[in-house]
């Protein structure tokens, strides 16, 4: 009695939340290479450490989070939940980052990408919903060339793959969208994972970097246990001349999100929102720069 009490709370919880945001179905037909039927996303029984976990997705769509008309800036950022590509912790690494993208004046959209162990789909979802983005860029006031992406954890690993991998012809076009470029403008990496499945632990084989990879901002603690794909993709940039900017904080763990209470946490937004307005366009001075990262 008591599980099903929560799975209706979490459903009923997912339900409001769309009702109130605007979606975009990244695949109106059928979904590359899927013979499943769409369904509903599954939502789990459980909320360990009050988090919402989408287990299922056979629909891949955009949930979006128009920005701050008062300081709207034309940059927009999709973001990528992580779960270890099993699941999507949609909250704590979705719906709670667009919020404060949307406040900062970014157009935000969290990817619900296809899992469980859906590498493949996930990738084309993602390369997808960039195409999208950037082909309905009049429809949510969105600068082509300011579309950037953000992933935590396995969400980093699909954002570094996006990020890599965007040139190649990975799906079918199946509209006018699929013509436009699936490049990011700039990349955000949060405690990414499975970056270093190269040869002894060097990078990932898949994760090809030269002078067109975007700009990439990387955050990670050294007590994570995958500390290590950070620093192999950092040193990675630095061999391709890729402009990056990398930090490792002492403590951290892994999966904290930006909820209070974890330091790195609090610490990582304040840097990113710093890097992402010299990164995107809009130059700060020394003054602005520390007037954010001391609020």
């Amino acid at each position: 009695m008591k599980t099903s009490l929560i799975l209706f709370l979490l459903i009923s919880m997912m339900q409001l939340h769309a009702s109130n945001y605007k979606e975009i179905q990244l695949w109106s037909n059928a979904v590359p290479g899927e013979s499943e039927a769409k369904s509903p996303p599954l939502i789990s029984a459980t909320n360990t450490g009050n988090v919402t976990r989408i287990e299922r997705v056979t629909d891949p769509k955009l949930i979006v989070y128009e920005a701050n008309p008062e300081n709207a800036n034309g940059a927009a950022v999709i973001i990528c939940p992580g779960g270890g590509y099993n699941i999507l912790a949609v909250d704590k690494e979705g719906y709670e980052v667009a919020d404060w993208l949307s406040d900062l004046g970014y157009t935000a959209f969290v990817l619900h990408y296809r899992v469980p162990k859906k590498e493949s789909g996930a990738l084309q979802d993602a390369l997808r919903a960039i195409r999208c983005v950037r082909g309905l860029r009049e429809t949510w006031n969105v600068d082509s060339d300011k579309i950037g992406i953000l992933g935590f954890s396995a969400g980093g690993s699909l954002s570094a793959r996006a990020s890599t991998r965007y040139a190649e012809a990975l799906y079918e076009p199946v509209d006018r969208l699929d013509a436009e470029s699936a490049r990011p403008d700039f990349t955000i990496l949060i405690y990414p994972a499975y970056l270093d499945r190269g040869t002894n632990g060097s990078l990932t084989p898949e994760l090809k970097l030269d002078e067109e990879t975007p700009p990439m901002f990387l955050f990670v603690a050294s007590d994570d246990r995958f500390v290590k794909s950070s620093l192999v993709m950092g040193s990675a940039l630095e061999s391709a001349n890729v402009p990056f900017e990398l930090h490792i904080l002492p403590v951290g763990g892994h999966g904290f999100g930006m909820r209070a209470g974890n330091g790195a946490a609090e610490m990582w937004p304040k840097l990113c929102e710093a890097w992402m307005q010299l990164t995107v366009g809009k130059k700060l001075g020394s003054n602005e720069c520390e007037s954010v990262l001391n609020r």
